[in-house]
């Protein structure tokens, strides 16, 4: 609850509480004013379901060199270089501060226990409770975060980014009561957005209600650059079971040594790649698709049965779910199918996670670093969290520090209620369903044209709105135009962007599509 805190009170306000924004807060808040504003719960992100793990080189047969290859062979000719070295050359000091900072990785005789998973060439995923690593590291850091002195807002919506006169990042705007939509406002040196992805945009997602794009759309409307929103991962093996959400199957499962296979029993992946089940999200996810339309099916199958009875040791989480609906892992093939699961594309940022707006910063989900390139290496997005955290808010903060006390530009306030055109539920269904058909795991140009025109009736039908529901809703309708709108413009087939109708990569396209408010969209091509 807001207790009327000063409106220059914070050095940093950080926006979003996942472990990206966990790790920046905690980087700060030792030197520094930090406020976190999250719209749920401190624990509401998508970052306590990540099962798979943390990367990174620390084994002995390992290197950053070995890392880095992988992750650019996954990313499809559009990694940026410079990022991936960033990310894999600090990966074992990142690991080591999240040990200092109570975080438990899974180990045996004090050696940590590195598992393999899809286009890894090496076991260098660490791992927490088995398959409950993101849990593990954020209940750490949650534990440390309200020990830490920083301030922490819960359940309460960004609605808009602060800005001096001349443009730059001073703070934001804040909803904290969704019947009245009070607003009021935080001041600061900077803002660091770690607001997540967007994937619950689509009606399949194994993401949590809360990941709707909301900072996309929050650092778009600042004026920031946005890119590679055409690149949404969807994950292979996501729970199908009627009834039950799209829990997701971790890539680990496939790693240690489970097949997919079709109703027949045939592992139909290899016919894809020699590489089977431990090929790349991008070709498993769309030799799923493939085999289901083909066959009519909803469904394939994972078959733990190669793991025997440790299946259930090692993926305590997944065994559990899946038998509440009545699934032994052991014993009984899992439904599956794909699901939306990462935003790859976000607000475009430096290596220092600053963005085109001076002041305002982005890591973890809500920001394109360049490190995934066109398709995400499995649990990298952990290890990005916690490495661009620590760069962009020890930039912000070193921004705040040099520049003036901010003095916002007057914020311009609805002097009356402005209504939805749409109703609220009508058009999250309207977004989701759209998204999944016309945006999902293959596309088209006719289908991704439709999808953009609906998602840009919602956007027009919200604009200017005033109660919080409806403002939510122009957020997301906003962030999915992007999406249909970036997909459209990619006239090829690369990584986790599959156009059915442009099936092959094209050097043409050998670079990030850039998209800016005022400015329209371009293409910066990679030398």
């Amino acid at each position: 609850m807001i207790n009327g805190a000063a409106p220059t009170d914070y050095d940093v306000v950080v926006v979003g509480s996942g472990i990206a924004g966990l790790s920046a807060a905690l980087t700060a808040a030792p030197r520094a004013r930090v406020a976190v504003v999250t719209k749920g719960a401190l624990d509401d992100g998508c970052s306590r379901f990540a099962q798979g793990g943390i990367a990174a080189a620390v084994g002995e047969d390992d290197s950053p060199e070995l890392h880095y290859q992988d992750t650019v062979a996954a990313g499809r000719g559009l990694c940026h270089p410079e990022a991936v070295r960033v990310l894999v050359e600090e990966a074992p000091a990142r690991i080591r501060q999240l040990i200092e900072w109570g975080v438990a990785f899974d180990s045996q005789d004090g050696e940590p226990l590195l598992a393999q998973e899809a286009a890894h060439s090496r076991p260098r995923i660490l791992h927490a409770r088995g398959d409950a690593t993101g849990l593990e590291v954020e209940t750490a850091l949650i534990r440390r975060l309200r020990a830490s002195g920083a301030r922490v807002i819960e359940h309460a919506d960004v609605t808009g980014i602060l800005t001096t006169a001349d443009g730059a990042g001073c703070g934001v705007s804040i909803t904290t009561n969704p019947a009245e939509s009070h607003t009021t406002t935080l001041s600061a040196g900077a803002v660091v957005l770690a607001s997540g992805g967007a994937s619950r945009l689509w009606r399949n997602s194994t993401n949590p209600e809360s990941a709707t794009g909301d900072g996309v759309a929050l650092g778009y409307a600042a004026g920031a650059d946005v890119a590679g929103m055409e690149f949404a991962q969807f994950h292979p093996t996501a729970l199908a079971v009627d009834g039950a959400p799209r829990f997701l199957i971790s890539e680990a499962v496939r790693g240690e040594g489970a097949w997919i296979v079709n109703r027949d029993g045939k592992r139909f992946v290899l016919d894809a790649d020699p590489r089977g089940e431990l090929a790349g999200r991008d070709v498993v996810a769309r030799a799923i698709w493939e085999e289901l339309q083909r066959t009519g099916e909803s469904c394939v199958f994972l078959d733990c049965s190669p793991l025997g009875a440790r299946a259930a040791v090692r993926f305590p989480t997944i065994a559990a779910t899946c038998a509440r609906y009545g699934l032994d892992i052991a014993r009984h093939p899992i439904p599956v199918s794909p699901a939306a699961h990462y935003m790859i594309g976000g607000v475009r940022t430096d290596l220092d996670g600053a963005t085109s707006v001076p002041g305002l910063y982005a890591c973890g989900e809500v920001a394109y670093t360049g490190v995934h390139g066109a398709n995400r290496l499995a649990s990298n997005s952990l290890l990005e969290s916690v490495v661009f955290s620590r760069r962009a808010v020890q930039s912000a903060l070193g921004w705040a520090a040099e520049s003036p006390p901010p003095q916002a530009a007057p914020v311009q306030r609805a002097t009356s209620t402005r209504a939805s055109k749409v109703d609220p539920r009508e058009g999250w269904n309207t977004l989701r369903d759209v998204l999944w058909t016309g945006a999902g795991v293959v596309r088209d140009e006719s289908g991704l044209r439709a999808a953009a025109r609906e998602c840009e009736r919602v956007a027009a039908a919200t604009a200017g709105a005033t109660a919080l529901p409806a403002m939510q809703l122009h957020s997301a309708a906003s962030t999915a135009t992007l999406v249909c709108e970036a997909a459209l413009a990619r006239e090829e087939s690369r990584g986790c962007h599959l156009r059915s109708d442009l099936p092959q990569a094209s050097d043409q396209w050998h670079g990030d599509l850039v998209m800016h408010k005022d400015r329209g969209a371009r293409f910066d091509r990679h030398l």
